[in-house]
Protein backbone atom coordinates (compact mmCIF):
# COMPACT_ATOMS: atom_id res chain seq x y z
CA UNK A 1 0.00 0.00 0.00
CA UNK A 2 1.15 3.16 -1.15
CA UNK A 3 2.63 5.55 1.79
CA UNK A 4 -0.59 8.01 2.94
CA UNK A 5 0.77 11.82 3.37
CA UNK A 6 -0.19 13.85 5.89
CA UNK A 7 -2.52 15.66 4.16
CA UNK A 8 -3.39 18.01 7.68
CA UNK A 9 -0.04 19.15 7.86
CA UNK A 10 0.56 19.64 4.28
CA UNK A 11 -2.63 22.05 3.87
CA UNK A 12 -1.32 23.69 6.76
CA UNK A 13 2.39 24.69 5.37
CA UNK A 14 0.78 25.56 2.22
CA UNK A 15 -1.35 28.07 3.72
CA UNK A 16 1.36 29.37 5.60
CA UNK A 17 3.51 30.11 2.58
CA UNK A 18 2.00 29.07 -0.26
CA UNK A 19 -1.08 30.96 -0.91
CA UNK A 20 -1.37 34.80 -2.77
CA UNK A 21 -2.56 37.32 -0.98
CA UNK A 22 -6.01 38.30 -1.98
CA UNK A 23 -4.54 42.20 -3.09
CA UNK A 24 -1.29 40.42 -5.39
CA UNK A 25 -3.76 40.35 -7.80
CA UNK A 26 -5.57 42.86 -10.27
CA UNK A 27 -8.76 41.89 -11.78
CA UNK A 28 -11.31 43.11 -14.26
CA UNK A 29 -14.84 42.24 -14.67
CA UNK A 30 -16.32 41.90 -18.08
CA UNK A 31 -20.34 41.54 -17.98
CA UNK A 32 -20.91 39.92 -21.58
CA UNK A 33 -24.06 39.62 -23.84
CA UNK A 34 -24.28 35.53 -24.47
CA UNK A 35 -23.72 36.49 -28.49
CA UNK A 36 -20.70 38.61 -28.07
CA UNK A 37 -17.81 37.49 -29.97
CA UNK A 38 -15.53 40.18 -29.48
CA UNK A 39 -14.88 41.92 -26.49
CA UNK A 40 -13.15 38.92 -24.92
CA UNK A 41 -10.32 39.14 -27.58
CA UNK A 42 -10.14 43.01 -27.18
CA UNK A 43 -9.72 43.36 -23.98
CA UNK A 44 -6.94 40.47 -24.09
CA UNK A 45 -5.09 42.90 -26.28
CA UNK A 46 -5.41 46.04 -24.48
CA UNK A 47 -5.69 45.30 -20.86
CA UNK A 48 -3.10 43.02 -19.69
CA UNK A 49 -0.25 42.86 -17.69
CA UNK A 50 1.43 40.44 -15.40
CA UNK A 51 -0.64 41.08 -12.08
CA UNK A 52 -3.49 41.17 -14.06
CA UNK A 53 -6.85 38.58 -14.53
CA UNK A 54 -10.03 39.33 -16.70
CA UNK A 55 -12.66 37.69 -15.58
CA UNK A 56 -16.02 37.30 -17.74
CA UNK A 57 -19.44 36.78 -17.43
CA UNK A 58 -22.16 36.06 -20.07
CA UNK A 59 -25.81 36.80 -20.05
CA UNK A 60 -28.81 35.57 -21.79
CA UNK A 61 -29.72 37.50 -24.89
CA UNK A 62 -32.08 36.56 -28.06
CA UNK A 63 -31.54 38.57 -31.46
CA UNK A 64 -32.76 40.65 -33.37
CA UNK A 65 -31.24 43.70 -31.58
CA UNK A 66 -33.98 46.20 -30.60
CA UNK A 67 -34.85 48.20 -27.34
CA UNK A 68 -37.15 46.00 -26.43
CA UNK A 69 -34.63 43.07 -25.81
CA UNK A 70 -32.18 45.44 -25.39
CA UNK A 71 -34.06 46.04 -22.26
CA UNK A 72 -34.69 42.42 -21.34
CA UNK A 73 -30.37 42.32 -20.61
CA UNK A 74 -31.14 44.39 -17.48
CA UNK A 75 -33.43 42.15 -15.17
CA UNK A 76 -30.16 39.74 -15.81
CA UNK A 77 -27.28 42.02 -15.21
CA UNK A 78 -27.21 41.97 -11.27
CA UNK A 79 -26.92 38.31 -11.10
CA UNK A 80 -24.13 37.97 -13.53
CA UNK A 81 -21.56 40.43 -11.62
CA UNK A 82 -22.93 38.81 -8.66
CA UNK A 83 -21.76 35.59 -9.69
CA UNK A 84 -18.19 37.09 -11.05
CA UNK A 85 -15.75 35.47 -8.85
CA UNK A 86 -17.79 35.57 -5.65
CA UNK A 87 -16.13 37.36 -2.51
CA UNK A 88 -13.26 38.86 -4.91
CA UNK A 89 -12.38 42.36 -5.03
CA UNK A 90 -12.23 44.10 -8.55
CA UNK A 91 -10.71 47.14 -9.63
CA UNK A 92 -14.29 47.81 -11.97
CA UNK A 93 -16.43 45.92 -13.75
CA UNK A 94 -17.65 46.26 -17.60
CA UNK A 95 -20.86 46.10 -19.22
CA UNK A 96 -19.65 45.90 -22.47
CA UNK A 97 -23.05 46.40 -24.70
CA UNK A 98 -23.53 49.85 -25.59
CA UNK A 99 -27.13 50.05 -27.36
CA UNK A 100 -27.96 48.14 -23.96
CA UNK A 101 -26.58 51.01 -21.87
CA UNK A 102 -28.26 53.44 -24.10
CA UNK A 103 -31.50 51.22 -23.67
CA UNK A 104 -31.64 50.95 -20.05
CA UNK A 105 -29.81 54.23 -18.84
CA UNK A 106 -25.89 54.35 -16.95
CA UNK A 107 -27.55 55.02 -13.99
CA UNK A 108 -29.78 51.99 -14.07
CA UNK A 109 -26.65 49.74 -14.12
CA UNK A 110 -24.39 51.15 -11.86
CA UNK A 111 -27.03 50.58 -9.89
CA UNK A 112 -27.02 47.01 -10.67
CA UNK A 113 -23.33 46.45 -10.71
CA UNK A 114 -23.08 48.46 -7.13
CA UNK A 115 -25.63 46.68 -5.88
CA UNK A 116 -23.54 43.57 -6.54
CA UNK A 117 -20.16 44.40 -6.06
CA UNK A 118 -20.48 47.57 -3.90
CA UNK A 119 -17.99 50.34 -3.96
CA UNK A 120 -16.82 48.56 -7.45
CA UNK A 121 -16.16 51.36 -10.49
CA UNK A 122 -18.35 50.39 -12.93
CA UNK A 123 -17.36 50.97 -16.97
CA UNK A 124 -19.97 51.39 -19.72
CA UNK A 125 -18.97 51.75 -23.58
CA UNK A 126 -21.09 54.89 -23.41
CA UNK A 127 -19.42 56.61 -20.37
CA UNK A 128 -16.35 55.40 -21.66
CA UNK A 129 -16.67 56.86 -24.59
CA UNK A 130 -17.62 60.36 -23.52
CA UNK A 131 -14.74 60.30 -21.24
CA UNK A 132 -12.40 59.50 -24.67
CA UNK A 133 -13.96 62.14 -26.40
CA UNK A 134 -13.68 64.71 -23.66
CA UNK A 135 -10.09 63.84 -22.91
CA UNK A 136 -9.40 63.88 -26.90
CA UNK A 137 -10.78 67.31 -26.83
CA UNK A 138 -13.52 66.60 -29.02
CA UNK A 139 -16.93 68.64 -28.99
CA UNK A 140 -18.53 67.75 -32.67
CA UNK A 141 -18.64 64.39 -33.67
CA UNK A 142 -20.00 61.54 -36.00
CA UNK A 143 -21.04 58.37 -35.56
CA UNK A 144 -21.06 55.21 -37.01
CA UNK A 145 -23.10 52.45 -35.85
CA UNK A 146 -24.32 48.89 -37.46
CA UNK A 147 -27.73 48.64 -35.64
CA UNK A 148 -31.14 49.73 -37.10
CA UNK A 149 -32.21 53.47 -37.47
CA UNK A 150 -34.01 53.09 -34.29
CA UNK A 151 -31.39 51.32 -32.11
CA UNK A 152 -29.19 53.92 -33.75
CA UNK A 153 -31.03 56.58 -32.18
CA UNK A 154 -31.17 55.63 -28.78
CA UNK A 155 -27.55 55.03 -28.70
CA UNK A 156 -27.01 59.05 -30.52
CA UNK A 157 -28.98 60.55 -27.77
CA UNK A 158 -26.62 60.33 -24.48
CA UNK A 159 -24.00 61.99 -26.34
CA UNK A 160 -26.21 64.69 -27.26
CA UNK A 161 -27.65 64.72 -23.96
CA UNK A 162 -23.99 65.56 -22.90
CA UNK A 163 -24.08 68.27 -25.22
CA UNK A 164 -21.61 66.86 -28.18
CA UNK A 165 -22.63 67.98 -31.71
CA UNK A 166 -23.36 65.52 -33.86
CA UNK A 167 -22.24 66.46 -37.72
CA UNK A 168 -23.52 62.65 -39.13
CA UNK A 169 -24.51 59.61 -38.15
CA UNK A 170 -24.03 56.38 -40.17
CA UNK A 171 -26.00 53.11 -39.86
CA UNK A 172 -25.97 49.84 -41.38
CA UNK A 173 -29.28 48.36 -40.28
CA UNK A 174 -27.39 44.93 -39.31
CA UNK A 175 -30.29 43.29 -36.64
CA UNK A 176 -27.96 40.16 -35.44
CA UNK A 177 -25.14 41.24 -33.32
CA UNK A 178 -23.19 38.05 -34.72
CA UNK A 179 -23.48 39.25 -38.09
CA UNK A 180 -22.35 42.36 -36.78
CA UNK A 181 -19.13 41.04 -35.17
CA UNK A 182 -18.68 39.39 -38.93
CA UNK A 183 -18.17 42.40 -40.12
CA UNK A 184 -14.29 42.79 -41.04
CA UNK A 185 -12.24 44.95 -39.91
CA UNK A 186 -10.70 46.35 -43.22
CA UNK A 187 -14.37 47.30 -44.04
CA UNK A 188 -15.20 48.67 -40.98
CA UNK A 189 -11.96 51.28 -42.19
CA UNK A 190 -13.13 51.89 -45.18
CA UNK A 191 -16.61 52.80 -44.14
CA UNK A 192 -15.49 55.10 -41.21
CA UNK A 193 -13.75 57.32 -43.82
CA UNK A 194 -16.95 57.64 -45.61
CA UNK A 195 -18.67 58.13 -42.42
CA UNK A 196 -16.90 61.23 -40.69
CA UNK A 197 -18.08 64.58 -41.40
CA UNK A 198 -16.03 67.29 -42.57
CA UNK A 199 -16.48 69.31 -39.52
CA UNK A 200 -15.95 66.65 -36.75
CA UNK A 201 -13.39 66.68 -34.58
CA UNK A 202 -13.32 62.54 -34.21
CA UNK A 203 -15.33 59.59 -34.90
CA UNK A 204 -17.11 57.46 -32.49
CA UNK A 205 -17.93 53.86 -34.08
CA UNK A 206 -20.31 52.00 -31.70
CA UNK A 207 -21.31 48.45 -30.81
CA UNK A 208 -18.73 45.81 -28.99
CA UNK A 209 -19.40 43.60 -31.30
CA UNK A 210 -17.71 45.60 -34.21
CA UNK A 211 -14.16 44.81 -34.55
CA UNK A 212 -13.30 48.43 -34.48
CA UNK A 213 -11.11 48.74 -31.77
CA UNK A 214 -8.23 46.37 -34.48
CA UNK A 215 -8.59 49.12 -36.70
CA UNK A 216 -9.03 52.39 -34.72
CA UNK A 217 -5.62 53.62 -35.18
CA UNK A 218 -5.34 53.14 -38.64
CA UNK A 219 -9.04 54.91 -39.35
CA UNK A 220 -6.59 57.52 -37.32
CA UNK A 221 -4.24 57.43 -39.87
CA UNK A 222 -6.54 58.27 -43.03
CA UNK A 223 -9.00 60.81 -41.22
CA UNK A 224 -6.27 62.74 -39.27
CA UNK A 225 -8.57 63.44 -36.29
CA UNK A 226 -9.26 60.53 -33.18
CA UNK A 227 -10.92 57.62 -33.55
CA UNK A 228 -12.67 56.30 -30.36
CA UNK A 229 -14.26 53.04 -29.99
CA UNK A 230 -16.80 51.30 -27.59
CA UNK A 231 -13.91 48.27 -26.75
CA UNK A 232 -10.85 50.69 -26.95
CA UNK A 233 -12.70 53.36 -25.12
CA UNK A 234 -13.76 51.17 -22.34
CA UNK A 235 -10.46 49.42 -22.29
CA UNK A 236 -8.67 52.60 -21.83
CA UNK A 237 -10.52 53.20 -18.61
CA UNK A 238 -10.45 49.94 -17.61
CA UNK A 239 -6.36 50.06 -17.94
CA UNK A 240 -6.97 53.32 -15.73
CA UNK A 241 -9.11 51.84 -13.07
CA UNK A 242 -6.48 49.07 -12.54
CA UNK A 243 -3.36 50.81 -12.51
CA UNK A 244 -1.88 49.83 -16.01
CA UNK A 245 0.43 53.10 -17.36
CA UNK A 246 2.30 51.42 -20.14
CA UNK A 247 -0.10 51.81 -23.31
CA UNK A 248 -0.50 49.13 -25.58
CA UNK A 249 0.76 48.97 -29.41
CA UNK A 250 -0.90 50.55 -32.28
CA UNK A 251 -3.94 51.02 -30.40
CA UNK A 252 -4.98 54.66 -31.28
CA UNK A 253 -4.57 58.28 -29.93
CA UNK A 254 -6.53 57.76 -26.70
CA UNK A 255 -4.26 55.72 -24.97
CA UNK A 256 -1.91 58.60 -25.15
CA UNK A 257 -4.67 60.77 -22.77
CA UNK A 258 -4.63 60.31 -19.38
CA UNK A 259 -8.32 58.85 -17.76
CA UNK A 260 -9.98 61.72 -15.35
CA UNK A 261 -13.18 59.64 -14.64
CA UNK A 262 -11.79 57.90 -11.19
Amino acid sequence: MAELLDTETVVREIRATGFAAPEALVRVGLVLLSTDATTEADFARLVSGERLRLHANRIAFANPTTPESLAETGSRLATAVADLLPGSAFASVYFACTSATAVLGEAGIAAAVQGAKPGTPVVTPVGAARAALGALGARRMSILAPYSATVTARVVAPFEAAGFAIDRVTCWGIEDDRDMARVLPETIAEEAVRAIGAESEALFVSCTALRAAEVAAAIEARIDRPVVTSNQAAAWACRAHAGLERPPPDAGRLFDCPFAGR
